[in-house]
């Protein structure tokens, strides 16, 4: 790289990020956090309900049980309606729809991806969000809306929770067991509890001898700091607050605990990237003026601003995208002629990596390879990430504050924040940053906080440290799931996750998996979960049509499926090693089993892959009895 073209010096930047990230690895990696059960299930319980549901037991035999209640839940609801099918539940073990933002309803909670992309069905619903990153009050919101539209309520059970799924091969149905003793007996099972659902909470020694008042930031106690989601927490005046964690969640929250507490404590491991959110109102009459097909065309705008690919015009134009802009307003006079990509493709023939990898593949390598994309994605890396910094120093006026909210890494290695109050809020004299600087807390007290000997006496401690994200399946999913010869799911991927496209998986007939495990990854999750439930009414109906009571993966179908994350996974392995630890990169531990990754193609080109899959009607690798 050539520093003198730059007002930093990437070479010494690139061995920052890597002291940074070294230094932040830890061998026990997912085992630094403990399973919020036992002494610490208070941590999970539901505050959101007024009293707690009392019913008898269900016993009913049913076409379609749906496991979860948020947006993947309720997209399945929609399209499974849209395909005909009207017999099915869903479970759901909090009060209401919503999901994620069921739970997450701390102040200041909102969207960080732009609402006219991440709500889904705003087409369908003529819902309008009020501006362009939208709060967790108005999403919680728009879950209703999206339920009385399609009468979800009348399908739900909520405030139950699924205790197991056990497969019967002479019946062809799945029994579902509840912790209200309800026993379901479904043709088919989705599971679509999300891969953010369970609250994580770090092993830190002395955790449970805390004589003050804790809560998860997802279980958020209204009661104790008074106030709702969108602050005046008027409870606190008189309390010493700590905040464990600096991710999205607390860069949200702090600045309302900032406003409100006598003292807040934030203890940091890591900083977050925190850039300009600059949230606007949506403009009265812009929705009606957008074409049919106006959100679909948005959210793949902004997938490929996200994987990397050149676009003419940025729709969402935010500061996810900014980078992307930056670095293809840098390459665009280096792109190859029309007159080498050919000369490519004619010489390729010759070449093992021609036929190894296909046409498109090999001609992207090779352009790639020719406009130096690698290093010229770093350098644009390197200067978004420098503003950000810069940010930091401008806005925080303590400088050795500012320093230690400074991050060092790659823009995407974490979740990118946007935020215009969080740094400010540092600049309050009740508010003191501990930066643990990469080594977390020592211990907690029965009176507050131990770091470096220093004790931090607090009433109150909130652990905003995220939820399970790596863990076994069943223990995130808060069930067992027993397939065909008595085999559980967590057995059966004990070595390494095995589905084909990650919705089926081989000995689990009739059973469909929402998430992103060997299926697409998007920033925009909902834009996922709407192509897993396009996905699920295809099948679906195709199955009603044929009569058809079981299908499964074939194990050819299966075994080629995990092949292609193998290989596919390569693109991204060096990227994520190279990243901060992390929820992002399995705490720094990446491909430790290589099939456990995601569809490494990019969102796009695997929706095109099902696209096509439905487009040729054979429900190619899949088995089918009637």
């Amino acid at each position: 790289m050539n520093a003198n073209a730059y007002d930093f010096d990437p070479e010494a930047l690139g061995k920052k990020y890597q002291e940074e990230r070294d230094k932040r690895l830890r061998a026990d990696g997912n085992e630094q956090y403990q399973e919020v059960s036992g002494d610490f299930s208070y941590f999970v319980e539901d505050p959101y309900v007024d009293q707690k549901l009392n019913r008898d037991p269900i016993e009913e035999e049913i076409e379609v049980v749906i496991i979860g209640g948020g947006f993947g839940g309720m997209l399945a609801a929609v399209r499974l309606h849209e395909a005909g099918f009207e017999d099915f539940k869903i479970i759901e073990k909090g009060g209401d729809f919503g999901g994620t933002w069921y739970w997450n309803r701390y102040p200041g909670a909102s969207c960080d991806i732009e609402s006219y992309v991440y709500l889904p069905l705003l087409e369908k619903t003529g819902f309008v969000p009020k501006q362009k990153y939208t709060n967790a009050p108005e999403t919680l919101h728009y879950c209703d809306v999206i339920a009385k539209k399609y009468g979800l309520h009348d399908r739900a059970l909520m405030q139950t929770e699924v205790t197991s799924t056990d497969w019967d091969e002479e019946t062809r149905r799945w029994t579902v067991s509840t912790d209200h003793q309800d026993n379901l007996k479904a043709r088919f099972v989705v599971h679509s509890n999300g891969p953010l659902n369970r609250p994580k909470l770090p092993a830190i020694k002395g955790i449970n001898e805390f004589k003050g008042h804790t809560f998860h930031t997802s279980r958020w106690d209204y009661d104790y700091t008074g106030g709702n989601a969108h602050g005046g927490l008027d409870g606190l005046r008189d309390k010493r607050v700590a905040v464990i964690g600096t991710g999205a969640t607390a860069v949200q929250c702090v600045p309302h605990l900032g406003e409100s507490a006598q003292q807040l404590y934030v203890f940091q491991r890591t900083p977050s990237s925190v850039d300009v959110r600059n949230n606007q109102p949506t403009e009265p009459n812009w929705m009606s003026t957008q074409q049919p097909g106006w959100q679909n065309e948005r959210r793949r705008n902004f997938e490929s601003f996200m994987i990397g690919t050149p676009v003419k015009e940025d729709l969402v134009a935010d500061g996810w995208t900014e980078i992307f802009r930056t670095l293809f307003g840098s390459i665009r006079d280096k792109a190859p002629s029309k007159w080498l990509i050919a000369y490519w493709a004619f010489t390729g023939i010759t070449s093992k990596d021609f036929y190894k990898l296909g046409l498109k593949a090999y001609l992207t390598n090779k352009a790639t390879a020719h406009m130096n994309l690698t290093e010229a994605m770093e350098l644009a890396d390197y200067q978004k990430m420098e503003k950000v910094r810069a940010r930091a120093e401008t806005v925080v006026e303590d400088k050795e504050t500012a320093e230690a909210l400074k991050p060092y890494y790659r823009q995407f290695c974490k979740r990118p924040c946007f935020h215009d109050e969080y740094l400010p809020t540092f600049n309050r004299p009740n508010v003191t940053l501990v930066h643990t600087d990469g080594k977390g807390i020592d211990q907690i007290s029965e009176d507050g906080i131990i770091f470096e000997g220093q004790e931090y006496k607090v009433d109150c401690i909130i652990f905003a440290t995220g939820f399970e994200v790596g863990t076994d399946y069943s223990r995130r999913a808060g069930y067992s799931i027993v397939g065909v010869d008595g085999i559980t799911i967590s057995e059966k991927w004990a070595d390494g996750l095995a589905t084909f496209h990650g919705m089926h998986s081989r000995g689990f007939p009739n059973c469909f998996f929402f998430g992103p495990a060997q299926s697409a990854f998007t920033a925009t999750y909902t834009f996922s979960l709407d192509e897993n439930s396009v996905h699920l009414g295809y099948i679906m109906s195709e199955l009603a049509k044929g009569g058809i009571t079981r299908v499964e993966a074939s194990q050819t179908a299966e075994e080629d499926w995990v092949q292609t994350i193998v290989e596919k996974a390569r693109l991204t392995a060096d990227f994520q090693k190279a990243c901060t630890p992390g929820y992002y990169n399995n705490e720094g531990y990446v491909n430790v089993t290589p099939q456990n990754n995601t569809y490494g193609g990019g969102p796009l080109e695997f929706f095109e892959l099902m696209r096509k899959w439905r487009k040729q009607g054979k429900l190619a690798g899949l088995e089918i009895t009637a």
